[in-house]
Parts: C-alpha cells; structure tokens; sequence
C-alpha cells in the first residue's frame, strides 16, 4: 500500500463540498495542510474565504450532466464522494433522484479511471440489502456497488442517523422535539438506530485518507450508543433542558403520512423527509468495528453530540433545508 501514501504535493477532490459533511470536511483538511479541488454546480455556494484560498482549487461541474470532470479528475490522488440525493419538496421526486444518484455513481467511475484516481471515500448508509430496506438506502447501498466496480481502491464508510446542525434527520429530530411536547408516532420510533456525532464521522473520513490500509474495504461507523428513536428524542428534550415528552406509538401513520405531517411541523420538506422516515423502520446498528484497527478516535456520545449541535444552531443558525 506504499503507493497510496499521500504525498506533499497530492490533491484530494472533494465532490459535494457544498453538502452537510462536505463543508465541514474542507477545514479539517486543510488544518492537515491537504491541497484541495471541490467539483461544484454552483461556485456562488462557497463562502468568500474558500474562494481566495491558495490551497483550494474550485472547478465547476456536474457528474450527472458529465461536465468539468476531465479538468476535476485530472492529477487526483484521492476523491471524497459526499453527494446523494435526498428528495426534493415532493415525495414524488424520490425515484427519480434515486435513478440520477446511481448516473452520477458511474459518470464518476469512468471518469476516475480515465483519469488514474488511485482511491475513493464514500460516505453511505447502514443497512442490510432486503426486500424490506427502505428505497433510501437501498440507493446508499446501491451507489456503494456501483464506486466499488472501477479501478480506483473504494473506501466505504457506513453510517446511520449523524448529528449535527444542519442536517437533515438531526433537524427533523430537533424540530420534533421542541415543537411537539405531546406525538403520536408510527411503530419506528422505537427501532433500534446507532447513532453518530458528525465530528466523529469527519475523524473517520479523514483518518481513512492518511491510512492507506482502509483502501479498498468497508467499514461501518457509529456512536457509543444503539438507541431507539423515542429514546434519541427523550435524550435530545433532557439535555435541552425540556420536560420529557409524551409519545404514543399508533400503527395507523403510514410514512408518508408522516413525511406529511414532518412538513407541516419542521422545515424539513416531504420530500426529504419521506426517505428518512421510510429508513426508520429499518435496524441500523454497526455489525462489524473493523474500523477500530485503522482509525482510532473518542468517540462522542448522543447526549454530547447534542449539545455540540444546540451550541452551533445557537451561534449560527442554519436550515435543513439546503443542507444535505
């Protein structure tokens, strides 16, 4: 693996830099001294300080559309794949941007292999492969395949419910929570989840790209805890300083009757929240912690991963709704 050790002069691609983790990636990187390129659709996106960073270089593009991947790829050592299409304001949109995931998925891998990218590192779903694994991440999973066929060494880490401000089933949470003292809730508020702080998952992302021995293998990531839903949400009151909540569990709400009523109740749209709903009734725990042996970190706790979001939605409020 001597080959994949990143040199001085290496560029790591960062596709989807704009996103929930990939903003988030491009400082911890850059503390590293990591020369950076971001692929993205809309420049105007970046705030100002990435723009004039020397270390940073910006291409726009578009793997579905196949445009500025030639000037992307080009003299990549490594690229983060961190796009995946969540829905738009309709639940309708769902199939047809699972479809658009998986095109981006192999416009990605032709263009890595013409261009002799040595590795990958995407950020995908837990989940186990079934007729009942919700569409969402079956996607996740079925992206996983698709970057893992081409000549470049694929690194796939798979995670469940992250949270942080900003994101999109920690939003949901948060909203529910506050807005709601009393909920009647489908049966998958009490499916076991383990969930994972987003400064955790950025320590594996990274810690994946300086070793070269997480090349080519599947990892999955999670916190300290496997929790229910219900359990995330009492949690989630207590360490805001709430009264506990009062959940009844009905088997009469159907997911997209709650993608409905999340809309109604949060910012988050039917759309986005129909997948993550629909992936609640789905188990999603690590089975394997490989991981361990190649990138060690503390792990942070729900309740601290909490507290670490509420204290960023305090000082920079941000919207789920154009976060991924």
């Amino acid at each position: 693996m001597n080959d994949l050790r990143l040199m001085p002069n290496d560029k790591i691609l960062i596709i989807g830099a704009t996103g929930f983790i990939g903003s988030r990636l491009i400082p911890e990187l850059l503390e590293k001294n990591i020369k950076l390129r971001l692929l993205v659709r809309t420049p105007s996106k970046l705030s100002p300080v990435l723009m004039d960073n020397p270390h940073i270089e910006i291409v726009k593009g578009d793997l579905v559309k196949k445009e500025g991947l030639r000037e992307a790829f080009c003299r990549i050592h490594t690229a983060y794949y961190l796009v995946h299409s969540m829905g738009g304001k309709s639940i309708f949109k769902n199939t047809e941007f699972a479809q658009m995931d998986k095109l981006a998925a192999k416009n990605f891998v032709t263009a890595a292999d013409a261009e002799g990218i040595k590795r990958v590192i995407y950020l995908g779903g837990l989940g186990e492969m079934g007729k009942n694994l919700s569409g969402h991440l079956r996607s996740r999973a079925e992206v996983a395949d698709i970057l893992s066929t081409g000549k470049i060494l694929a690194t796939i880490l798979r995670a469940a419910v992250i949270i942080g401000a900003g994101g999109a089933s920690y939003e949901m949470l948060r909203y529910l929570v506050e807005r709601l003292p009393v909920m009647v809730c489908p049966k998958w508020i009490d499916t076991r989840i383990q969930p994972i702080a987003v400064c955790d998952v950025l320590a594996y992302l990274v810690g994946c790209l300086l070793n070269p021995g997480t090349a080519g293998k599947r990892f999955d990531i999670g916190g300290t805890e496997i929790l229910t839903y219900r359990q995330m949400m009492q949690q989630y009151a207590e360490v805001n300083g709430l009264c506990r909540r009062i959940i009844f569990r009905t088997p009469l709400l159907s997911p997209r009757l709650a993608a409905y009523w999340v809309d109604l109740m949060t910012p988050v749209p039917s759309g986005i929240a129909h997948p993550l709903i629909e992936g609640l009734k789905n188990e999603v725990i690590c089975l394997e912690h490989s991981i361990d042996q190649h990138v060690h970190i503390d792990k942070t706790s729900f309740a601290e991963a909490v507290r670490i979001a509420i204290a960023e939605e305090k000082k920079n409020p941000v919207s789920a709704t154009n976060k991924g």
